[in-house]
């Protein structure tokens, strides 16, 4: 197994009831690089995700974090491991301030989620820590602002910092601009090349655009199926990936 590869999966399979979603996919992610999986809708693209941080079962083949075959453990052990995913949906707490968003993240990597018995207090000594999450993904000003008051390319922004307190190693993001308008979406394109400077990013994107400016190496999934894979520069001059894409994606210039 190599080690430039920080994740592969070989012949990931997954199919739902006589549906395969995902279809024998051969996926390497190289460590440090920004890798995007992109694709029409009904592609795959979120069933690969779940598959690879075990929300769901693989069907057959393999999948490999880290030189390990990790296709049987469970979605907590996974995270635990440095593979840490957010999510389509903005995933914080609406009602509490934006430290404690990310003051959660850091006490569930200390292993003290569940310790209710605790008071409040004994959270405190994990603040400077979070004020320093909060700084890079430029939150810091934010911090005692009740979470949902945030507009909503700051909450995504939000939902980073908190997947950054897990410290991963591998970060996967599910559509981390959909719904923005332009100027969130140029803050948050920064905002995942910063943060991928001393780690890798797999992240699913429908904006050519954004996929364009950040990726290293681009998969394009059909039908649960790997259609091209390789640079922007060639992949979107493939003739497979236009014929897929026909009336499915708007570029802009």
């Amino acid at each position: 197994m190599s080690t430039e590869y920080i994740l592969e999966t070989r012949e990931l399979t997954r199919e739902f009831k006589g549906f395969v979603a995902v279809d024998k996919v051969n996926l390497k992610v190289k460590r440090g690089s920004i890798h995007a999986l992109i694709g029409p809708n009904g592609a795959g693209k979120t069933t690969m995700f779940n598959l690879l941080t075990k929300f769901l079962p693989v069907s057959s083949g393999k999948i490999f974090y880290k030189g390990e075959d990790i296709t049987g453990r469970q979605a907590a052990e996974v995270a635990r491991t440095g593979m840490v995913r957010s999510f389509q949906i903005s995933a914080v707490f609406p009602h509490l301030t934006v430290l404690e968003n990310v003051r959660i993240g850091l006490q569930r990597k200390l292993g003290t989620s569940f310790h209710f018995w605790k008071p409040e207090s004994s959270l405190f000594a994990l603040n400077d820590e979070a004020m320093a999450l909060l700084e890079q993904v430029d939150l810091a000003s934010f911090a005692q602002m009740q979470t949902v008051e945030l507009p909503y390319g700051r909450k995504r922004a939000l939902e980073i910092a908190t997947t950054l307190a897990l410290d991963p190693e591998l970060m996967l993001l599910d559509e981390p601009t959909q719904g923005m308008g332009h100027e969130d979406v140029g803050r948050v394109v920064e905002l995942i090349r910063k943060v991928a400077a001393n780690r890798t990013v797999l992240m699913v994107e429908h904006n050519m655009n954004v996929v364009a400016n950040l990726s290293d190496t681009i998969t394009v999934l059909a039908r649960g199926s790997v259609l091209a894979e390789g640079p922007y520069e060639t992949v979107s001059k493939d003739p497979r990936v236009l014929e897929a894409y026909v009336g499915t994606v708007e570029t802009t210039e």
